[in-house]
C-alpha cells in the first residue's frame, strides 16, 4: 500500500512553496516605483486575497479529479490536452525549476558574511543534495520537509516579533500620506505586483500531489487555505518590519532587503546571523519545489511519448526521472540567469498559467461526492482573472523583455508538443 502524507505535510509543503526568496527580497523592487507604505502593504494584502481565491478554485479541482499532475490534469481534462502540455513544459523549464535556481541563488547571497555570496558550486552543491533527499521514499522526502519548513516557520515569526519589540531606525521608509491614492493607479503598482504574486505562488502547491495526501476531500481544502491564510498574515507583517527599520535609499533598488534592515535592527553580529538563517529556511522551498514539480512533468510523461522516459518511478513510487531532469535544469538556470530578469518571466509564465487553471474550475458541472465546493463562486475567481489579467498587461507594457522571454518559452512547448504524440489514457472523471 503506498503511504500517504498527513495534512501536516501537505501544509509544509504549501507553506515552504510560499515562504521563500520573494517576501525577502521583493520590497526593494517595489520600492522603485511606489514608496507610500499604505501602497506596499496593499500590495501584499491583494496577494495574499487574490491567492485565497486561487486556494479555493485549487482544492475544488484537486478534489474533483483527485490525480496528481495540477494543472496539467486540470487543463488538459477541462479545456484541451495541449493547454495541460504547455503548463507542465512551462512548469518543468521555469515554473518550477526557475523557483529552485532562485533559491539557491539567495542562498549564497545570504551567507555573504562567511564570504560565501555568489558561489554558485555551492549552490548547484545544495540543489544536488536536497534533490537526493527526495530520491528515496514518501517518508524521507516527509521528515526533511517537515523539519526543514518548521525551521522556516519558526525563523520568520521571531524576526517578525524582535522587529516589533525593538526599537526601530529613527529614518525609515515608513511613509502614512495620502500619496497611495494615486501611485496605486500607476503602472509602477501593476508590476510591482507581480514580485508579490512570485511571493505567494506555491498556494496551490499541494494540488499537484493530492493522491499522495491522506483523505484529500478534507485534508487537501485545509492545507492549501489554512496556509494561504497564514502565509498572508506573516508576510504584510514582514513587510512592514522591513520598512520600519530602514531607509528608502538604503533599500530601493536592492535584493538584500532583509538583511539591511535587521543589520540596522540587531548591528553587525545580529544582522549577520539573520542572514545566515534566512539561506537555512530556503533550503525548506528548494526541497518543496524539487518535491511537487516532477509530479507534475511525471503527469504528462504517463500521457505523452516523448516525455515518457520521465514516468519512470523507484519501487516506492518516487519519480526520480523527473526530479534528477528539474535537477538538471535547475542547475542550467542557475549557472546562466539573472536574478531579477529570472524572477520576473518565471512569475510573468507562473501568473498567466495559474489563471488559466483558474478558470477550468468554472466549468467543472458534475462533482463527485466529497468533493470541496468554492465559495462565492464565480466571483471569486472572476475577481481572481480579471486582476491577475491587469497585471499581466501591464507587465508586457512595463516589461516587454521578460515577458516576451517567459511567451517564448510557451511558444517553444507549443512547437514541441505538434511533434509529440498522446499515449492512450483512460480518465473515469467527468467534467
Amino acid at each position: 500500500m503506498k503511504r500517504k502524507i498527513s495534512i501536516y505535510t501537505a501544509s509544509a509543503i504549501v507553506v515552504a512553496n510560499m515562504i521563500g526568496t520573494g517576501v525577502f527580497t521583493s520590497v526593494g523592487f517595489q520600492l522603485s516605483s511606489v514608496q507610500n507604505t499604505w501602497s506596499i502593504l496593499l500590495l501584499w494584502l491583494a496577494g495574499g486575497l487574490l491567492a485565497l481565491f486561487g486556494a479555493f478554485a485549487y482544492a475544488e479541482l484537486g478534489t474533483h479529479f483527485k490525480e496528481s499532475g495540477g494543472d496539467y490534469i486540470y487543463l488538459s481534462r477541462v479545456f484541451h490536452p495541449m493547454l495541460g502540455y504547455l503548463s507542465a513544459w512551462a512548469g518543468l523549464t521555469v515554473g518550477f525549476s526557475a523557483p529552485v535556481a532562485l533559491a539557491a541563488m539567495a542562498f549564497t547571497k545570504y551567507l555573504s558574511p562567511f564570504g560565501l555570496q555568489n558561489n554558485i558550486w555551492l549552490a548547484i552543491g545544495v540543489i544536488l543534495l536536497i534533490g537526493l533527499m527526495h530520491s528515496f521514499t514518501i517518508r524521507h522526502s516527509s521528515r526533511f520537509q517537515n523539519i526543514s519548513t518548521i525551521i522556516k516557520v519558526a525563523f520568520i515569526i521571531v524576526l517578525i516579533a524582535l522587529g516589533f519589540i525593538i526599537q526601530g531606525e529613527a529614518n525609515n521608509a515608513l511613509n502614512f500620506s495620502n500619496s497611495w491614492h494615486t501611485e496605486i493607479l500607476k503602472p509602477g503598482f501593476a508590476v510591482s505586483m507581480v514580485y508579490v504574486a512570485y511571493a505567494y505562488i506555491g498556494w496551490n502547491a499541494a494540488a499537484y500531489v493530492v493522491d499522495e495526501i491522506d483523505n484529500p476531500a478534507k485534508n487537501l481544502p485545509k492545507a492549501l487555505v489554512g496556509s494561504t491564510l497564514f502565509v498572508a498574515i506573516v508576510y504584510i507583517l514582514f513587510q512592514f518590519i522591513l520598512l520600519k527599520n530602514a531607509s528608502v535609499s538604503q533599500l530601493v533598488g536592492k535584493e538584500e532587503v532583509t538583511f539591511i534592515s535587521f543589520n540596522n535592527l540587531l548591528g553587525a553580529a545580529g544582522g549577520k546571523w539573520v542572514s545566515v538563517f534566512i539561506a537555512i529556511q530556503l533550503i525548506a522551498t528548494i526541497s518543496s519545489y524539487l518535491w511537487v514539480g516532477p509530479r507534475v512533468t511525471m503527469a504528462m510523461a504517463n500521457e505523452n511519448k516523448l516525455w515518457q522516459p520521465l514516468a519512470k518511478k523507484n519501487k516506492h513510487g518516487i519519480p526520480v526521472a523527473a526530479i534528477w531532469v528539474h535537477i538538471f535544469i535547475s542547475i542550467l538556470l542557475t549557472l546562466t540567469g539573472s536574478f531579477e530578469k529570472l524572477l520576473l518571466y518565471a512569475g510573468f509564465v507562473l501568473q498567466l498559467m495559474a489563471s488559466l487553471t483558474v478558470a477550468t474550475s468554472l466549468f467543472l458541472k458534475n462533482s463527485p461526492d466529497g468533493s470541496f465546493r468554492s465559495p462565492f463562486k464565480p466571483v471569486l475567481q472572476i475577481i481572481f482573472l480579471l486582476f491577475n489579467a491587469w497585471v499581466l498587461i501591464f507587465t508586457i507594457i512595463e516589461r516587454p523583455r521578460e515577458s516576451l522571454i517567459g511567451i517564448g518559452i510557451l511558444l517553444i512547448g507549443l512547437v514541441i508538443y505538434y511533434f509529440d504524440k498522446p499515449l492512450q489514457i483512460e480518465s473515469d472523471i467527468s467534467i
